[in-house]
This record gives structure tokens, C-alpha cells and sequence, in this order.
């Protein structure tokens, strides 16, 4: 069985860009040169761009709008050349009105690049990483920060190293629930609203908008900082999203499942993810249910399901009988 979740959900309908200073901070980029409009300058394509080709002369299908990484193979073609050569090359380079220009593994950098840079009003930023593992760590974070999102209304948790989304009717208890686990040890990540991204073709990932981070609403007391009464390891930024949890009020006469064979799973940004339909009755320890789903779902990940050991039991048991 199969539910869409990204229905009656709220997408922000933008495309995402991140500031060009945030990545220079988070990497701790030299800057060689940097406009004054630095703060102005955003990068929204994931992607980035090692331009040998460019600096050869051939434009075709480039795309400007990538960060240009200039490696160890880029910088010693450009050493081979003539001063000129390369202020006629950086000149061709620059003119596309690139984003921005990363110098790799400390390399030296030439002053027809700085020159030309000048002109155009394009940042030239240096770096101590190597070439490989710096675009890996770029892409990465990339990724992160401009993943297509949608916000839903539910509460983010982590138990026992899962992130379990809880989702169900306002006033059913969502809050309260996340509560207790924060208080058996687990950490809240969001609180009534989720802002969900989709970081691969694998994996969703949940967090709190910032302005509601930490705090949770508890329904005649109103708003609580979980951090300030909790502690700094009762909250997480953010958490993949390992298990769906449906809540809906216990319907007399109602099926719920009972042994477990049957997988459900909830649609996310067309990511499929392990789902349950938990019912919500008084005197029902939630906390411990959730504590035994995010087990059980862990314990499926390594292998192992209960339920089919189970009925493989159940089965070689009714074997067994018959031929007697």
C-alpha cells in the first residue's frame, strides 16, 4: 500500500539559491579578489565546472552560472603558456560572466586571472583543499542547500537513530508524543511544521523552519524551548527520514494491522519511505510505540523482519501438523 504525501502539500514554488559569502565562510575560502556587490552575488545550480575546455577557447554548452574550479591540469596547462596567451584566455574565460573562479590546492595565482577578474567584476577565491576532495565537499553541501522542498505539517524526531515523521489531525498529540521521547533521551528536530528536502535520488531530509527551531507548542501552555529545558542534546538540525507514522483516533471495528506482512509505504518527493498507521487510544504509551517502530524499522534495514521469521514459523508449524 501505497500513500502520496507531497498531496495538500505546500511548496515554496522558488528556486533556491545560496549566498555566494555563506560558501566562502563554510569553506574557508581565501579571497584573492572580491567585488564590492560580494553580498549579492548567489550561486543556484548545484553543480560545478572545471573549465579546460574553456580555457582552450571552446564555449559550446558551458554554463557560467556554475563555480569554476581551476585544479593542478588547469593551472599547469595555463603555465605552459605565454603571459599573453593567457591574458587573451582569462580574457574569452572572464567575459562569460562567470560566478565565480576557485583556485585548488594552494595553487599560485596568475595575474592576467586577477587582472581580467577586475574588469569583469567576477570573484577569485583560493583554497588549501585538493582539487578532488573540494568538489566532492562542494556538490555535497550544494546539494543541501538547494534541494527542492516542501513544508508539511507534522513533528521530526529522532529515535534510536531514526527519523521518525509523525503525521496526523491537529489536537491528536503529536507534540505531547515528541515530548516524552525528548525526555527518554531522543532528540525533537521540528515541531508543527517540517520543512522536507529531497538531498538524492535516496533520501528526503527534514528540518525545522528557523524561525520555530527548538520550540514546540504543548496545547495549554503554550510555546517551550526544548533546547533551554532540555539541553543541547535534546535537539538535531536536521534527520533523514527513515519512517512515516500515520496517527488517527481508534476506530471501533476498524482493521489495523497486526502482524506486520504487509509493507506500507508513503510517497516523498517521489522517494518511497516505510510508513505506519498507528491508532491513538487513551492510555496507549505512544512514546513506547514509536520507540518499538523506529527499533523494528532499523532491524528491517539490517536484514532482519519479524514478521516474515514469523510466519515462516507459522508455516512449517501447519507443515508439520498436516502430516501427521
Amino acid at each position: 500500500m501505497e500513500k502520496d504525501l507531497n498531496m495538500g502539500m505546500e511548496a515554496d514554488g522558488q528556486k533556491h539559491s545560496v549566498n555566494l559569502r555563506s560558501i566562502i565562510k563554510e569553506f574557508s575560502l581565501e579571497e584573492i579578489y572580491v567585488p564590492e556587490n560580494i553580498e549579492d552575488i548567489k550561486v543556484s545550480i548545484n553543480e560545478v565546472n572545471r573549465p579546460g575546455l574553456q580555457l582552450a577557447g571552446f564555449f559550446d554548452h558551458f554554463e557560467p552560472s556554475r563555480i569554476q574550479i581551476i585544479g593542478k591540469a588547469e593551472y599547469h596547462y595555463l603555465l605552459d603558456m605565454t603571459s599573453e596567451q593567457r591574458m587573451q584566455s582569462f580574457s574569452k574565460f572572464f567575459d562569460h560572466n562567470v560566478v565565480c573562479v576557485v583556485f585548488s590546492s594552494s595553487l599560485e595565482i596568475f595575474d592576467e586571472a586577477i587582472e581580467c577578474a577586475k574588469k569583469t567584476g567576477t570573484p577569485v577565491l583560493r583554497t588549501a583543499i585538493g582539487t578532488s576532495h573540494f568538489v566532492a565537499a562542494l556538490i555535497a553541501s550544494l546539494n543541501l542547500s538547494l534541494a527542492p522542498r516542501i513544508t508539511r505539517h507534522g513533528v521530526l524526531v529522532e529515535v534510536y537513530g531514526e527519523g521518525i515523521l509523525i503525521l496526523g489531525d491537529s489536537g491528536i498529540g503529536k507534540s505531547e508524543i515528541a515530548i516524552e521521547l525528548v525526555k527518554r533521551g531522543h532528540r525533537l528536530v521540528a515541531d508543527d511544521a517540517v520543512e522536507i528536502k529531497r538531498v538524492s535520488d535516496k533520501t528526503v531530509v527534514g528540518q525545522a523552519p528557523e524561525l520555530i527551531r527548538h520550540y514546540i507548542e504543548l496545547r495549554g501552555i503554550g510555546i517551550v524551548d526544548v533546547r533551554r529545558l532540555f539541553g543541547m542534546g535534546s535537539i538535531k538540525m536536521s534527520e533523514k527520514i527513515d519512517l512515516v507514522v500515520n496517527l488517527e483516533p481508534w476506530q471501533q471495528g476498524k482493521f489495523y494491522e497486526r502482524v506486520g506482512l504487509e509493507t506500507e509505504y508513503t510517497d516523498i518527493m517521489g522517494i518511497k519511505v516505510p510508513a505506519l498507521t498507528i491508532p491513538v487510544n487513551p492510555g496507549r504509551n505512544m512514546a513506547v510505540v514509536l520507540e518499538i517502530a523506529a527499533m523494528n524499522n532499523r532491524q528491517k534495514k539490517m536484514g532482519y523482519d519479524t514478521a516474515v521469521e514469523f510466519n515462516k514459523r507459522l508455516m512449517a508449524q501447519m507443515q508439520v501438523e498436516a502430516e501427521r
